[in-house]
C-alpha cells in the first residue's frame, strides 16, 4: 500500500471510528481486513479494551511486551486477565543477545545516566519485541487517549503509521480518566491494584513511582529525565530508533 493511499485509509476510518462506541470500534476494525493487534500493557485503559474485545469475542489478537522488568502485580494480571475473558495474551519478549549488548555498553541500570541510554532500554526491551509482535499486522490497536499528557493531546481515532505499514487504532482517544473509571466499576474489570496506589500510568518497575497529588497522569514515568514530552518510543518512534545497542557488534 502506498504512502498515500495509507494516508487515506487511516483518515476514511478515523471519521467512521468516532461516530461509534468502543465496542462499535473494535468490531468495526476487527472485520476489516487484515490482522489487527492489540497490544497491552495492563493499565485501565488497556484493561477496558482488552474486557471488550474478550466479552465479544472479537477476532483481534492481544500482545504484551513482557520487559523483564514489570512489577509483580503486572505480570499477575496477565494471567487474571485470560482466565477472566477466556483469552491468550501472547508475550513478546527481549532477546538476550540484546538484553546482554545493553548491559556490556551501559550497564544493567545505566537508563538512569543518560536518556540516550534510557532510550536504548527501552529500544532492547519494547521496540525489538513490539517489531516482531506487530509483524503481518495491518491493524494496531492501542490505549492511547488525549488526556494521558500534553504529547498525546491531538491523538486521533486512526492515523498512518508510515514507519510501520500498517494502520495506528486509539479507540480510546477520546474518553477521560473518570470515564474509565466509571466503565471499570461498572463491567467489574480486573485492574492493576498498584493504580490505588498512586499509578495512574505502570511501565518498568525501575521507571515508575507513583505520582504526587497535583502532577500529570504519567508524571511517574521516568521522573528523572525534566522533558515532560518524555516517551519511550513506542509511540514516538523516532524517540529510541538511533540509542538501540547492536548485539552483533557490542563489546
Amino acid at each position: 500500500m502506498t504512502t498515500q493511499s495509507l494516508e487515506t485509509k487511516a483518515q476514511a476510518l478515523n471519521e467512521e471510528l468516532g461516530a461509534l462506541d468502543l465496542a462499535g470500534r473494535l468490531a468495526l476494525v476487527a472485520g476489516l481486513d487484515g490482522r489487527a493487534v492489540f497490544t497491552t500493557s495492563l493499565g485501565i485503559e488497556d484493561q477496558v479494551i482488552t474486557a471488550a474485545i474478550g466479552t465479544n469475542r472479537l477476532n483481534i489478537d492481544v500482545v504484551t511486551l513482557e520487559t523483564g522488568r514489570l512489577f509483580n502485580e503486572t505480570a499477575a494480571l496477565i494471567g487474571e486477565t485470560e482466565e477472566t475473558y477466556g483469552i491468550a495474551i501472547r508475550r513478546f519478549h527481549p532477546e538476550k543477545a540484546d538484553i546482554d549488548a545493553y548491559v556490556a555498553q551501559y550497564g544493567m541500570n545505566g537508563f538512569y545516566d543518560s536518556v540516550e541510554a534510557r532510550h536504548a532500554c527501552c529500544g532492547v526491551r519494547k521496540l525489538r519485541p513490539l517489531a516482531r509482535a506487530l509483524e503481518g499486522a495491518n491493524y494496531w490497536i492501542t490505549g492511547l487517549r488525549r488526556g494521558q499528557s500534553g504529547n498525546r493531546a491531538t491523538t486521533p481515532f486512526a492515523e498512518a503509521d508510515l514507519e510501520r505499514g500498517l494502520i495506528k487504532v486509539n479507540p480510546l482517544a477520546d474518553w477521560d480518566i473518570d470515564a474509565i473509571h466509571a466503565h471499570v466499576a461498572a463491567e467489574a474489570i480486573p485492574v492493576n491494584p498498584l493504580h490505588s496506589r498512586g499509578y495512574p500510568s505502570i511501565g518498568c518497575e525501575p521507571c515508575t513511582r507513583a505520582i504526587k497529588p497535583g502532577e500529570p497522569e504519567r508524571a511517574g514515568r521516568w521522573w528523572w529525565e525534566n522533558d515532560e514530552k518524555r516517551e519511550c518510543g513506542l509511540h514516538v518512534a523516532e524517540a529510541a530508533s538511533s540509542s538501540i545497542p547492536n548485539a552483533s557488534s557490542a563489546a
